[in-house]
């Protein structure tokens, strides 16, 4: 039966079909296009001393300024261009933000508090950390390094071997075990090594990072163990109570948190980890 409803659904369904034949047809038909030639409103806008080729307004021209100086200083664009765009990578593998990140985040495991503090407090507090441990050597580096390349004294190759010697220095200060460096020596084939100086930046940059990854487990192992008694203690007690089925870890996180607030957690965490890098 032909009811109103489905007049009004057909009546739609052609007005639809009308609008996109009628689009259809007309973005499908040509237009010339003109080229707009100079008028005279342009002409008076142009100085009295331009000649005939400049009246082609289509043109762009780029003029590129020759010379050493001006070359130096794209250069040094383009590699201010790159540090920055490797910063993260830089901060990740030659400051201390690592260790002080994973303890960081070892605490805030062993509290059991799930994402308190958050992730964004804790990497805030990694780098303003880092940059309190790092400043010394932050300082080098732009004295000798950052200043004279600004100032013309020196060459970028010159800047790089300036400063990477503070950088250097104190990595090799953090790394605990020389294990961790004969072993990325060997693997790259490195041999006659009787100084640090022998030692290249490729094989010191993952010791490094080794030597910090295995100190902050060992710093995070022992932040871990007063909090796994409290929760061996909880659990046994809930046991011996017959609470089988009520979990230990609901229980014994108010405990691990006012554990922590009497013995002043973040201050013994972050002072015996900053201590850690001035052994």
């Amino acid at each position: 039966m032909y009811t109103r409803k489905n007049f009004k659904k057909n009546a739609l369904r052609f007005l639809m079909l009308f609008t996109i034949t009628f689009l259809v047809l007309f973005m499908s038909t040509e237009k010339p296009v003109y080229a707009s030639e100079g008028t005279d409103v342009l002409g008076t806008l142009s100085s009295e001393n331009s000649t005939e080729d400049s009246k082609d307004y289509n043109l762009l021209t780029i003029g590129v300024a020759a010379g050493d100086e001006n070359m130096a200083s794209v250069l040094q664009m383009l590699a201010l261009l790159t540090v920055i765009s490797l910063a993260p990578s830089i901060l990740i593998m030659l400051t201390s933000f690592t260790r002080i990140i994973i303890v960081l985040h070892f605490t805030r495991a062993a509290l059991n508090t799930q994402t308190v503090p958050p992730n964004q407090v804790l990497v805030g507090l990694a780098l303003f950390l880092t940059f309190f441990i790092m400043a010394p050597t932050f300082s080098s580096v732009y004295q000798n390094a950052v200043k004279p390349l600004a100032a013309g004294e020196i060459t970028s190759e010159e800047a790089f071997e300036v400063g990477m010697a503070p950088i250097r220095e104190f990595m090799f200060g953090q790394i605990t075990r020389e294990k961790d460096l004969k072993m990325f020596l060997e693997i790259s084939g490195t041999q006659d090594v009787q100084t640090q100086d022998d030692i290249p930046t490729s094989v010191l940059i993952p010791s490094f990072i080794t030597s910090e990854l295995r100190t902050a487990f060992i710093i995070g192992f022992v932040i871990y163990i007063p909090f796994i008694i409290i929760d061996m203690v909880v659990a046994s007690t809930l046991m011996s109570m017959g609470m089988m089925m009520l979990p230990p870890t609901t229980i014994s996180m108010p405990f691990k948190i006012l554990l922590f607030i009497i013995a002043d957690g973040w201050n013994l965490v972050i002072g015996n980890l900053v201590k850690t890098f001035y052994h």
